[in-house]
């Protein structure tokens, strides 16, 4: 079969499928607007949460994001982490008493606020876990293999946490005071 042949299939192949695509309502998520345009960031810089959480924010390119305390009365909002809690619980042990199963918990709270204290966004904390098998005699790679599984989560806690700064609607409509 020629190349001409096999492109012309392929185009006539793609073009019900593309149609059928946009027919459906389809559409890649865009960039995010924000209704703020500087934020304060009221959290660790030197956490891996605090890291990925302003790799995020300041890759969206909308956003001015502060650190400096006198710069926190001039920002737009104020983006707080009220607490960050990592947890490892036992949940399966054998017949001779050893662990068999933990289960890896990240809890992270958080809250957006005005520089003059009324919430944008209550407080609300997003929670994640997994469960992980675990054997003495592979005791390092199950090591690496927990902190791949907290890496994970913390991930996925920040794209939840950028999901509801791009929902916030606007500025002149407050939640509650705290």
């Amino acid at each position: 079969m020629s190349t001409s042949r096999r492109l012309c299939l392929r185009v006539m192949l793609g073009l019900p499928l593309t149609a059928g695509l946009s027919a459906c309502g389809f559409q890649l998520r865009g960039a995010a607007d924000y209704p703020f345009k500087t934020l304060y960031a009221n959290f660790s810089s030197t956490s891996s949460l605090g890291v990925e959480l302003r790799r995020n924010l300041l890759g969206t390119g909308r956003i001015e994001l502060w650190n400096d305390p006198p710069q926190m009365l001039r920002a737009d909002a104020v983006l707080d982490i009220l607490s960050e809690d990592r947890q490892q619980v036992v949940v399966g042990v054998n017949t001779s008493g050893q662990v068999r199963e933990l289960q890896l918990r990240l809890k992270v709270k958080f809250r957006l606020r005005t520089p003059q204290g009324v919430n944008l966004i209550e407080p609300v904390e997003l929670a994640q876990q997994r469960d992980l098998s675990f054997t003495e005699t592979a005791a390092l790679s199950k090591e690496i293999e927990q902190g791949m599984m907290y890496r994970d989560m913390q991930s996925d806690i920040v794209q939840q946490i950028m999901r509801r700064l791009a929902a916030v609607k606007s500025l002149a409509t407050p939640l509650s005071k705290p």
